[in-house]
């Protein structure tokens, strides 16, 4: 059966923080279709626990906050995003909160608290412990209101379409048809690719789609080399790595080795409340030192109450696995959380390529460098993506740019050597996974990265299957990234930020500039300026 034809002026990609609010900022300029590739709340926005940053208490400033970011950033941060960042960031909340997002309040004013790398309580949270199902349900209800946006769900979108240089579209898998989606413009907001790893606090849905398409359409991406690990997820055989937020730090929890023994102070000067990826390489350190799979995290000399109020899904959800954190240490270890690299854009979510715009996570303005600053990840869905709304309405007007409606382009494939009806696709997943968690993980050195990419090299016939399922083009997509971590690291001989090379602990030549990917072309060194 041929693939259906939809027309539409914006179509967006994504129905998280970034996508709904580069939705809600389209809205009175023409129609726009938002896919989600699972159900409407499945994103990573609805998995943020800890809350979002903003300089907006009385103790705070815009200032402190830029500061606070570039330094988590280990001088890789871009200046000028950054300062967007927080600068636009209170505007925003506060228009996210007359849309009527409630956050958690102290009498009449709103309530902060401190995480790690911040110098002040800015972390505003709802209900304890569900900040982003929170803004979520803001974002989806005030969208809901807009005539103008429609969606799908459960549509996977297998590649961007092309007209010469320019994006003028997608093609969607929606059950078992494809759809060729026209549009004057798209805006990428897929989230992250922590799926590319065994261990993650990310949902299901984050395989790296967007990275993985705009790559293959030509776009520029960069920094994949820098993963946030979180250092404390649960740790249970029983228990997927569920996400044991940094608040709980902020609020005075500490980290224990299986001896009892607290560890923290002795890594770092700011001991629990150091950025993700000291916290983490410590974690790693007190694991191999007591020969451990996980350490503890303490919060057994809060108050209960306080405890159970403040941290209620937390509590909950660790009782589920016989875990009481009002009275016991909790086994944690860490996962990976978030990429601060991805498809290039510049301050206004244009990317390298005519058409495609990009917000949120998929997106690399630079703003987080090379470790992002805890809780700052849903504000950027907030600012970003209410800048490439605004650009992308923008750019169809100053370029004058009407819906083209063309076939797509066809790439030219080897045959596979492989068959799709005796292929493992499962297998294949989650052999890369944990390939990449034990070779390309928190600890990298160019023997471990050597391993995977000759071992990637291997299955390159994996891409030539046709494959008709989302798991199947969703292995494609996970084979992509890899590749783009796996490479990149490479490419960056030192240890930056989140990237650590345990071969290489200096920063190297070239240690300020960015690494850039591009389809066909050698890897290069960029910078924003």
């Amino acid at each position: 059966m041929a693939p259906s034809v939809k027309t539409v002026d914006f179509l967006v990609i994504g129905g998280g923080v970034a996508g709904l609010r580069a939705a809600i900022e389209l809205a009175p300029k023409g129609s726009v279709l938002v896919l989600t590739k699972d159900k409407q709340t499945e994103s990573s926005t609805e998995y943020a626990q800890g809350g979002i940053a903003v300089a907006l208490s009385d103790e705070d400033e815009v200032s402190i906050h830029y500061e606070d970011t570039i330094k988590a950033g280990d001088g890789l941060c871009r200046e000028d995003a950054v300062r967007i960042l927080v600068e636009e960031g209170p505007g925003l909340i506060l228009e996210l909160i007359s849309w009527g997002a409630e956050f958690d309040k102290e009498g009449s004013k709103l309530s902060f608290t401190r995480e790690a790398a911040h110098s002040r309580k800015r972390i505003l949270h709802s209900r304890g412990d569900a900040t982003g199902k929170e803004i979520e349900r803001a974002l989806i209800h005030k969208a809901r209101t807009l005539p103008s946006i429609s969606r799908y769900d459960f549509a996977f979108t297998l590649d961007l379409i092309m007209y010469g240089e320019r994006c003028i579209g997608a093609s969607v898998l929606r059950g078992s048809s494809v759809i060729h989606i026209f549009a004057k413009a798209v805006i990428l907001a897929t989230g992250g690719a922590g799926q590319v790893y065994s261990r993650t606090t990310n949902p299901m849905i984050a395989t790296g789609d967007g990275i993985a398409i705009a790559y293959r359409a030509g776009a520029m991406i960069i920094d994949m080399e820098f993963v946030q690990f979180h250092p404390t997820t649960l740790y249970s055989p029983t228990a997927p790595p569920f996400l044991l937020s940094e608040a709980m730090r902020g609020e005075g929890a500490v980290l224990k080795n299986i001896n009892g023994e607290r560890f923290m102070p002795g890594y770092h000067e700011m001991a629990e409340l150091a950025p993700r990826d000291a916290v983490t390489r410590a974690i790693v350190s007190e694991m191999v030192k007591t020969n451990a799979k996980h350490v503890y995290l303490d919060l057994t000399h809060l108050d209960k109450d306080f405890v159970t109020r403040r941290f209620p899904l937390i509590y909950s959800t660790c009782l589920q696995y016989n875990i009481d954190i009002t009275e016991e240490g909790v086994p944690v270890s860490p996962a990976a959380h978030y990429i601060m690299g991805g498809v290039y854009t510049n301050i206004e979510g244009e990317t390298s390529i005519k058409g495609l715009f990009a917000a949120g996570e998929v997106a690399c303005t630079g703003v987080h460098g090379a470790n992002r600053l805890a809780s700052n990840s849903l504000l950027e869905g907030l600012v970003y993506g209410a800048r490439t709304g605004k650009r992308a309405a923008i750019y169809i007007d100053e370029e004058n740019v009407g819906i083209t409606v063309a076939a797509p382009v066809q790439r030219e494939a080897a045959k596979s050597t492989l068959h799709l009806s005796n292929f493992d696709i499962e297998k294949l997943r989650s052999t890369v996974r944990q390939l990449m968690w034990n070779k390309a993980g928190i600890i990298r050195c160019e023997e471990s990265l050597s391993i995977i990419k000759k071992w990637l090299d291997r299955k390159q016939p994996v891409m030539d299957i046709p494959f008709q399922s989302r798991r199947g083009c969703e292995l494609k997509n996970l084979l992509t990234v890899a590749r783009l971590i796996t490479d990149s690291a490479l490419f960056r001989k030192g240890s930056v930020g989140a990237h650590f090379r345990s071969d290489l602990k200096d920063r190297g030549e070239n240690w300020q500039k960015h690494t850039s990917y591009q389809s066909g072309k050698p890897m290069a060194w960029f910078d924003f300026t």
